[in-house]
């Protein structure tokens, strides 16, 4: 993708007053997705009356605004062309399809969403059910690393009721990992403010201060499954909130990051992540279908679960169907 080179300075005009600094953009250049203007801001290559600015700036009438070099809009021709090879890739992911909802087995290692220099990515893949009100809608999203379950909606009311149980946390999703030692208690809810950071030279997300400006409560239910010895526990996690890298965060902070993590694992864990990628799957959402009833969906074990699975001897018939059923009879 080419880039325009100059910066330039653009007026905000007067029927703009109050809108906010990433709709301002996305109106003037919608082929920018979030992440690149994320970057963009985060960076502060973006400055609004001289100041750096963030994605929900509220913008004045007359303000001046630093706009750095752009990537280009794509070439129409080329935008979402799948090859055949990419078409039957896409809808081998398929866990579950119907005329409002698709769930799709998403793959360690394939991003949810495009950025610079991330051209292959389930958005791009969406284009094999087509564009328009035909493609699927995101309603959630998994960190690139972590495989499983993803939930998509086929029609825009479908995504909207779909986002909208995920909103009001109607939807529960349950994610198996295998984490380094033994957690205590062996099951219970971290609650604990995060608050992105930037460590060294990357982004993390670190335990806040609730008071902190830009910490956001985040809430995880936890159940012991299994046990390798005092080495490697397989647990299930429930996120009652949806914080990027929130179960990364929340078992870092417990001291028993989760194994094969290159972001977040420790002294502790790198041993015995040997040979292994992130060992964190979301197995499973139960959430109200848009029409009617339940839905239930359930992705079999990634491979690079398996080799973790393999690695410590769990075997997948030790989890119970609801692993965190138990929790709620005895709170009861």
């Amino acid at each position: 993708m080419s880039t325009t080179k100059e910066v330039r300075t653009l007026y905000v005009d007067a029927g703009e007053d109050g809108v906010r600094l990433d709709r301002w953009f996305k109106r003037r250049w919608p082929h920018l997705n979030h992440i690149q203007l994320n970057k963009l801001f985060r960076s502060g290559q973006v400055r609004v009356d001289g100041s750096r600015a963030k994605a929900d700036t509220k913008l004045a009438a007359g303000s001046q605004i630093r706009v750095p070099p752009l990537p280009d809009a794509p070439d129409p021709a080329d935008k979402n062309k799948l090859s055949a090879r990419d078409v039957a890739y896409a809808k081998s992911l398929v866990l579950y399809e119907d005329e409002e909802v698709l769930a799709l087995n998403k793959p360690a290692g394939l991003a949810v969403q495009g950025g610079t220099k991330t051209t292959k990515h389930i958005d791009k893949l969406l284009s094999a059910w087509g564009e328009g009100v035909d493609r699927p809608r995101l309603v959630h999203r998994l960190d690139r690393d972590t495989s499983g379950v993803l939930l998509l909606g086929k029609t825009p009311s479908a995504a909207a009721r779909l986002s909208g149980a995920f909103a009001k946390r109607k939807a529960q999703k349950t994610y198996w990992a295998i984490v380094a030692g033994n957690p205590h208690p062996t099951e219970g809810v971290m609650e604990l403010h995060l608050a992105k950071r930037g460590v060294g030279d990357r982004e993390l997300v670190v335990p806040a201060q609730p008071k902190d400006a830009d910490a956001q409560p985040a809430e995880t239910e936890f159940v012991t499954i299994s046990r390798a010895g005092p080495r490697v526990t397989w647990m299930a996690l429930r996120p009652h909130t949806g914080r990027t890298h929130q179960l990364r965060a929340h078992m870092k902070a417990m001291g028993h990051p989760i194994l094969g993590d290159p972001k977040y694992g420790d002294e502790k864990s790198a041993p015995l992540s040997e040979g292994l990628k992130l060992q964190l799957h979301a197995r499973s959402i139960l959430l109200p279908h848009p029409s009617a009833g339940m839905l239930h969906i359930e992705a079999p074990l990634s491979p690079e679960m398996k080799e973790g699975f393999r690695k410590f001897g769990f075997s997948e018939d030790e989890a119970d169907a609801e692993p965190f059923a138990r929790r709620q009879t005895k709170r009861r």
